[in-house]
């Protein structure tokens, strides 16, 4: 199923290597609002605030020295579904609010053609499960905001040196 770069980024393939050798999982992702392994939070599905969902807080640690810039992208792997790309943001950023994203960060577009976080939509008594992964990237992106999904998904694929996930559930 992970056949191509742009899906094995957005699957997190574990065989998964970079272009620069081989990937590692060292980035530590926690938020102040989400927890491993437990119900994503509706303040951050559809369900959420207005009907429209924010994008939630995170924090990582535990990355490479030799970063150039880092990215996100939020995904339901099961389903193959993107909710959030966000990339170019500042090697020295570690962590971004609910809500909102750096001066420097840029978002792509998602599965659903928006440039911004798509909170999910879960079905009621369906299980899903929700990752928000943090990526290191070696250089800064030569993508502008809105970037198509699979290549916004290659280029972060291709420069990813360094990654770490937090999943959360729907069930």
């Amino acid at each position: 199923m992970c056949g191509a770069a742009a899906v094995a980024a957005a699957a997190g393939c574990s065989g998964l290597a970079s272009g620069n050798g081989e990937l590692t999982d060292d980035i530590n992702v926690t938020s102040t609002l989400l927890q491993e392994g437990k119900m994503l939070p509706e303040t951050f599905t559809c369900h959420g605030e207005g009907e429209e969902g924010v994008s939630p807080p995170l924090q990582w640690s535990g990355q490479p020295d030799d970063v150039g810039s880092f990215a996100i992208v939020a995904d339901d792997p099961g389903s193959a579904e993107v909710f959030w790309v966000v990339y170019g943001l500042d090697p020295a950023t570690v962590e971004i609010r609910q809500g909102s994203l750096p001066q420097s960060a840029q978002a792509g577009l998602n599965s659903s053609g928006e440039a911004d976080y798509a909170a999910p939509c879960p079905e009621p008594d369906e299980p899903y499960d929700y990752r928000f992964t943090v990526y290191a990237l070696d250089a800064m992106p030569e993508l502008a905001g809105g970037a198509p999904l699979e290549q916004s998904l290659e280029v972060i694929s291709q420069h990813t040196i360094a990654r770490g996930s937090l999943a959360t559930t729907h069930e």
